[in-house]
């Protein structure tokens, strides 16, 4: 099956529960691709080289800047049983930005016809570190957007946050949308995080109009994690320095 490229005019929301509480929405540009496929990409969206925007395989599926792309991927499927061919694994993922590049989550969905019977939810950190959560029902029966799936957090993200507590998962890919919900709890502590936009085509109008909006792409994503940690910590939250990351690469 092929895959058009496609661009997500997005929004994050991001809301911090418990002692100190702490919110923001922002738009954000994410791009839905079949990294296996060799279809057309617009004149300004590029694979493995430089351009205004461009995604390249070493930067997911595995070590931060040492990834393998989909192979990776479907290593960690196939290590829990899903090894059917006929899958189809796309990234859903902010695209480097002038060669710049950082994703706090990027997640490969893996379809199987127009059914969503995982995701792997790779999480970066501004430490340097990333850890991924394979996300899949029993028998890796279709998820929709009912399903609930819960991990142990096993990644230091936040500084303000403990190494502990659950993260459940919700997925809803529909043709047109895409709506992820991520709920991290941790005793009276959690936070609430989303991202939901409309799915279509990629073209260069829709990335330079997405720059226009929202300069600098993953950078300015940087710039803004950067903000919203001195509004906690000008709030009072406790600093926590970053211990060792797990030695496993997906949870």
């Amino acid at each position: 099956m092929t895959h058009r490229p496609e661009y997500i005019a997005g929004v994050t929301i991001h809301a911090r529960r418990g002692t100190i509480r702490n919110a923001f929405r922002y738009g954000v540009d994410y791009v839905l691709i079949d990294m296996e496929a060799s279809a057309r990409t617009p004149m300004l969206f590029s694979r493995n080289r430089f351009n205004l925007t461009s995604v390249h395989d070493r930067d997911h599926g595995g070590p931060l800047k040492e990834g393998r792309g989909t192979s990776w991927a479907r290593d960690v499927l196939a290590a829990e049983g899903l090894c059917d061919p006929h899958v189809q694994i796309l990234l859903l993922t902010q695209p480097r930005f002038l060669g710049y590049s950082f994703n706090p989550v990027s997640f490969w969905l893996a379809m199987q016809g127009a059914a969503l019977v995982a995701v792997i939810a790779e999480v970066s950190t501004p430490f340097g570190d990333r850890h991924s959560y394979l996300c899949h029902l029993p028998e890796f029966a279709p998820i929709t957007r009912d399903s609930r799936i819960d991990r142990p957090k096993s990644l230091h993200v936040s500084p303000f946050q403990e190494v502990a507590g659950r993260y459940e998962f919700s997925f809803d890919i529909q043709p047109e949308t895409i709506d992820i919900t991520i709920l991290y709890r941790n005793g009276a502590e959690g936070v609430v995080a989303t991202l939901s936009g409309n799915r279509s085509r990629l073209t260069s109008f829709r990335l330079v109009k997405a720059g226009l909006r929202r300069p600098l792409g993953a950078l300015r994503t940087t710039i803004l994690i950067h903000w919203q940690a001195l509004r906690l910590k000008l709030k009072g939250a406790k600093y926590r320095k970053r211990p060792s990351p797990p030695n496993n690469e997906v949870t």
